[in-house]
């Protein structure tokens, strides 16, 4: 089963790193976090990508065309131009990169990819999520459901601290940051049959996650699958930095491969 990746947005929100490079390429402990995303997958045993460029979609594709000699030791001799690999460091993974245009919506990146997902079932995330889901229990719910798409759904920590306030002005309970407000959101994560397609009628203007998407679940197609565990999204500089601390301290929950 593939897994599509997108990943060729302009990451405005997270311009401090996104100048020079498209935000799936922002580093993680010294591996961007489309590594860290891809990880998780191949975790799992779905090691076939379909990664979605846009933005600076050249940092993207050298860094797989070097992939192979960035992570192995290696000597190189000079006088004869010969190359000796010592530690091969690779993994399984089938990597296929589609320029999907500059300004193209997330729905119109994903009917670009049409062709190369054929008319099998597919997952769909995004470019900056981290999560320490259980990838082939999302499969399998998605395949008991019957529907066109399974969007994972996930409470994120509220951005303020909670207060429980009684009629006479007493705490009752403080509460820093608590797990979101009783909302679930869209965590990425899909789950997606090729039917999907027929919901993408604007080409590249459309956003997958308005009519495309407002219309599977009118039409009954489309079913979320609650997820309590760690999930993470690198908006700004900050989710950088946090992100980053937790993969440092060996403290990363989505690091299942470790």
């Amino acid at each position: 089963m593939k897994t599509v990746i997108l990943a060729g947005g302009y990451g405005t929100r997270l311009s401090e790193e996104t100048e020079l490079r498209p935000k799936p390429m922002v580093e993680i402990g010294g591996r961007p976090i489309l590594w860290h995303i891809m990880k998780i997958y191949s975790h799992w045993g779905f090691n076939d990508f379909v990664i979605l460029t846009g933005y600076k979609s050249h940092v993207i594709k050298d860094y797989f065309l070097n992939y192979y000699t960035r992570y192995s030791d290696i000597t190189i001799d000079m006088a004869s131009n010969a190359v000796e690999i010592h530690n091969h460091r690779n993994e399984p993974w089938k990597v296929t990169m589609l320029f999907t245009g500059q300004e193209t919506m997330t729905g119109g990146r994903l009917l670009r990819a049409k062709e190369f997902i054929g008319n099998e079932t597919f997952m769909l995330t995004y470019g900056d999520g981290l999560c320490d889901i259980n990838v082939s229990k999302l499969v399998d719910y998605h395949r008991e459901g019957k529907k066109t798409a399974t969007v994972t759904s996930v409470q994120p920590f509220g951005k303020f601290g909670a207060l429980s306030i009684d009629e006479r002005g007493n705490v009752l309970s403080f509460a820093e940051k608590p797990q979101g407000d009783g909302a679930w959101i869209n965590g990425g994560y899909f789950v997606m049959e090729s039917d999907v397609f027929d919901y993408i009628r604007n080409g590249d203007e459309t956003i997958l996650e308005r009519e495309p998407m407002e219309n599977l679940a009118t039409n009954g197609q489309l079913q979320a699958y609650k997820y309590a565990g760690f999930w993470r999204s690198m908006d700004t500089l900050k989710d950088k930095n946090e992100i980053t601390a937790l993969w440092m301290t060996g403290k990363a929950p989505w690091a299942l491969w470790l």
